[in-house]
């Protein structure tokens, strides 16, 4: 900010903002009612290979974000399973970052963004993190001791990468798809026995904030049953060749909406099916709600 002079009176730092710019005075005129019915903010997690990429590819007018080494979305269009779609691999942190603004800020056609993956990105912001605050030391004396770099790169970039796709979102009125892989970790309980559950493959304090953050997130699972039979030593699992989308947060995974979806959509046999039948759940959702509201 430059120096008041005699000719240049000084401005309150209580209404002027981090970039100079006047803060305009909130007021009762300034309230809303209502929404601004901007498009979802939507989490796909699972394990690899059911079908996260390909679902995600059949949503409207897509550009696929790609992290470092992912080739999950080439293969399946060297494969002819999903349509050539508009991608760009992103080799670091500061790169997603700069490409974010630039769909933020550059006309474009795209209707939906969607991040490939979202735990490749952690693992770059976590790169940059312990570069420039750690001098690249890894170790439990840098940026892994008493886990201060996860807690800081959740408090720090990756919460502004988030605010940076809340800005997106807003400016140009695109959907923001993030796809994540997951594994199985131990809960630890407070009180109780601990257990197994899946978790998204990334830092806890960046899925918090991520899970948190979004309006829909999903667990993508093959449904398995493990049967024990006469002789068997163990329970054998059967099936999996049905795969469904979990909608509501269970004690096995993360998952929730806010939009009133069945416990439970059916992907169907590929991922045209499944964002298919993922649109319909939407659909008939809100219509519910319309017809419950109707008196």
């Amino acid at each position: 900010m430059a120096t008041a002079t005699a000719a240049t009176p000084a401005v309150s730092r209580r209404v002027v903002a981090a970039e100079g710019a006047p803060v305009k005075r909130l007021s009762l005129s300034d309230v809303q009612q209502g929404s601004r019915k901007l498009p979802s903010r939507l989490v796909i997690h699972g394990q690899a290979k059911v079908g996260k990429t390909s679902m995600a590819a059949y949503c409207d007018k897509p550009i696929f974000v790609i992290s470092p080494g992912e080739t999950g979305l080439h293969t399946l269009i060297d494969s002819g399973i999903v349509p050539n779609i508009p991608n760009i691999e992103i080799p670091d942190f500061d790169s997603l970052m700069q490409f974010i603004g630039e769909l933020t800020t550059t006309e474009h056609s795209y209707k939906n963004v969607v991040f490939d993956t979202l735990d490749g990105f952690e693992k770059e912001a976590n790169r940059k993190h312990c570069t420039e605050f750690y001098k690249g030391d890894w170790s439990e004396s840098g940026f892994l001791g008493y886990q201060r770099g996860f807690r800081s790169v959740a408090s720090g970039p990756w919460r502004e990468l988030l605010a940076a796709l809340d800005r997106l979102r807003e400016t140009k009125r695109v959907g923001i798809i993030l796809l994540a892989h997951t594994g199985v970790a131990n809960q630890r309980r407070p009180i109780g026995t601990d257990f197994h559950r899946y978790t998204p493959a990334m830092a806890k304090e960046a899925w918090e904030l991520t899970f948190g953050w979004s309006d829909i997130c999903l667990f993508a699972e093959p449904v398995v049953v493990a049967t024990k039979e006469k002789g068997d030593r163990v329970p054998k699992g059967h099936g999996g060749n049905t795969r469904v989308l979990h909608t509501e947060w269970e004690a096995a995974f993360d998952a929730g909406n806010r939009h009133g979806l069945p416990s439970e959509i059916d992907m169907g046999g590929n991922g045209k099916e499944a964002w298919d039948n993922f649109l319909s759940a939407v659909k008939s959702s809100r219509q519910i709600v319309k017809q419950e509201k109707t008196p």
